[in-house]
């Protein structure tokens, strides 16, 4: 008798960085779910976004390819659904699938993600193959009222009730008890939008932000006050953004503290539904934040606090807890995810990232990659000429290149965390 497949519950933040995560070291954090989490599981340490920007990273994520092949090269263009996907082996291995929250591969028009003919996916392969529970929408980034909301199969836009990640947290876990019922594996892939600026008071849930209203936020320690040249209009600076960066850190660490929220009630519900043995749970997040380091602000660039995220695996009696220097990259997580899951034979040919599971799983004498290659194709969400980047990041170097001008950086991200030199 074969032994049953396991579930995958795939969690992720939006724009939550690793340095900003209290078992990292931040003591502003207030992360208690995740921290104890870090510990009571695979901890890739060095984590990255490959190409941190969130449509992206969401079409690396699903396919397995790198931007260069995927065509999502910004955000707010439309992804060719031609791929086979995530969903896709998951659907012909007889997994039930589901997605939640943020999708971001669907819009085409800058500006007006709140039509719904550009936040509706409809029923078919632009959905990647998830043919189960699709509550889903193409982006936003308001936490309440009218301008929050989901479709399932139909433009008609459904608004939360509340704080959208504690209602998205909500409607996973009843599906993932619904699923379990089903009496087949399953795969839930819950995207909530935090910590994703706006950042102000009015975006913040009140008693995440009362609890860091007493913490002082001050300029990172390499913060530049002039922009950089390189950056983007989604990168650059006003007067007023360096006057708000104290403002906003509270805003986002607030938010942070609420995905902290959602992580410990998920697993709560894994634990009480009996499914921890059962399913691999990952928590992780599309890309980080700048707040004014490298005279930068947002995403889109090889900087630590971009690209590093949290990727921490848990799997009760099958994989071992404790940290791994793995240069995890986000398109080597569905082929090393499909190959935990018992289907390494079923990675697309196609796949460009690799299955990192032996070393995972620590297995002596695993392949473990060097590391990792990073991209960044164009302004963040605008056809822009002249902020390409590459870069190939190890468990210690930074290597990186502008292809506007050719010009080099290197980083020694042991003697120099900060990349300061």
């Amino acid at each position: 008798m074969s032994q049953k497949k396991p579930n995958l519950i795939y969690m992720f933040a939006d724009q939550l960085r690793l340095c900003s995560m209290g078992y990292y070291g931040d003591k502003k954090a207030i992360t208690p779910n995740i921290d104890a989490l870090s510990h009571d599981s695979c901890n890739l340490i060095n984590a990255v976004s490959g190409h941190p920007v969130c449509a992206p990273y969401r079409a690396s994520l699903f396919t397995g390819k790198y931007t260069t092949s995927t065509g999502m090269v910004i955000n707010e263009i439309r992804l060719n659904p031609n791929h086979r996907s995530f969903a896709d082996v998951l659907d012909d291995e007889g997994y039930n699938t589901a997605y939640i929250g943020k999708w971001h591969m669907y819009a085409n028009q800058l500006g007006h993600h709140a039509d719904p003919k550009n936040s509706y996916i409809p029923e078919g392969r632009d959905r990647l193959g998830f043919n189960g529970l699709f509550a889903a929408y193409n982006f936003h980034h308001e936490n309440y009222g009218e301008t929050s909301y989901y479709h399932l199969n139909s433009p008609e836009k459904i608004h939360y009730d509340g704080f959208e990640p504690d209602c998205q947290t909500d409607m996973a876990i009843e599906e993932m008890k619904r699923l379990a019922g089903e009496g087949k594996p399953f795969a839930l892939f819950l995207s909530i939008g935090i910590p994703h600026d706006p950042w102000d008071e009015w975006n913040c849930d009140p008693k995440a932000y009362k609890m860091f209203e007493n913490t002082e936020f001050t300029l990172p320690e390499n913060y530049l006050p002039d922009n950089d040249p390189y950056a983007d209009d989604w990168a650059k600076l006003s007067p007023e953004d360096r006057k708000n960066l104290p403002y906003w850190m509270k805003g986002y660490y607030s938010m942070a503290e609420k995905a902290d929220e959602e992580v410990g009630r998920m697993l709560a519900a894994i634990k009480k539904a009996g499914l921890e043995d059962d399913t691999i749970f990952v928590f992780t997040s599309d890309h980080g934040e700048l707040f004014g380091a490298h005279g930068r602000r947002a995403k889109n660039i090889f900087y630590e606090e971009a690209v590093r995220v949290p990727f921490l695996v848990r799997y009760p009696g099958k994989l071992q807890n404790g940290e791994r220097d793995v240069c995890m990259n986000t398109v080597d997580i569905m082929p090393t995810l499909l190959s935990m899951m018992g289907m390494k034979d079923d990675i697309p040919e196609e796949v460009e990232g690799r299955d990192l599971s032996e070393a995972v799983y620590g297995r002596e004498g695993a392949d473990k990659p060097y590391g990792a290659l990073m991209m960044g194709t164009g302004a963040t969400a605008a056809w822009e000429d002249g902020h390409e980047w590459r870069a190939y990041r190890t468990d210690r170097y930074t290597h990186a290149l502008y292809l506007r001008d050719g010009a080099e950086l290197l980083f020694d991200n042991v003697e120099d965390p900060l990349q300061m030199h």
